[in-house]
């Protein structure tokens, strides 16, 4: 059995990774600012703001993996590159596995093409959270500590609770290229997005930035 805290526990993303991993009799800690509408059973939840001092720390502590599946909006919007920094020094220190759940917007289209956010191929509703999750990652990328053990994971393209798509209980996962289908699209349910995690987390295969879809 795995420790594992999620930040983000009640959102659409970190709310799907929960529900799999206590399916899965893993000891799941879920954040959260707001109680869950519906609590899963064996989850502990706590309510928690992560700007308040010494949150990040205590989510930390004791884990054997962290999930990062908070949003760059509301009170974190511009906080979550200094968070992401926060958590992956103190994983690091305690020998855990830190998880960032990113965006499709950090990904590219071909290698050494330049990232979607960078090609203006991002809504400009969602750009400026796609480039926060962006830096987030490029600092992973080129300040994160060497000892730690660190995965970022970006989903498909048509991803999110306006658009949950079918649980086919498959997926595919691809390095910073973006996975697209004959077609040319790029879907993954948020079923499926979560059971990618876990068994990422079960598994233990990829170090890095990856992403996930059908």
């Amino acid at each position: 059995m795995t420790r594992i805290a999620v930040l983000g526990g009640t959102g659409y993303t970190g709310g799907n990774i929960v529900r799999e991993a206590a399916a899965r009799g893993h000891h799941v800690t879920a954040y959260s600012r707001t109680a869950p509408a519906q609590p899963v059973e064996g989850v502990h939840s706590i309510q928690a703001s992560f700007l308040e001092e010494g949150a990040v720390a205590a989510a930390v502590a004791g884990q054997d993996v962290v999930v990062e599946a908070l949003a760059p909006r509301g009170e974190l919007a511009g906080q979550l590159e200094g968070i992401v920094g926060d958590l992956a020094r103190l994983a690091a220190e305690q020998g855990a596995r830190l998880v960032v759940v990113g965006g499709w917007s950090g990904l590219r289209p071909a290698e050494g093409a330049p990232r979607f956010v960078e090609a203006g191929d991002t809504p400009p509703q969602f750009k400026a959270e796609a480039e926060e999750m962006v830096r987030a990652l490029e600092w992973l990328e080129r300040s994160a500590p060497e000892e730690l053990d660190w995965l970022f994971v970006s989903p498909a393209q048509a991803y999110g609770s306006h658009n949950p798509g079918e649980a086919l209980g498959r997926y595919r996962i691809g390095g910073s290229v973006a996975l697209v289908d004959e077609a040319g699209r790029s879907a993954v349910s948020g079923a499926d997005f979560a059971l990618a995690v876990v068994d990422e987390i079960d598994r233990h295969e990829h170090r890095g930035h990856i992403n996930v879809a059908s």
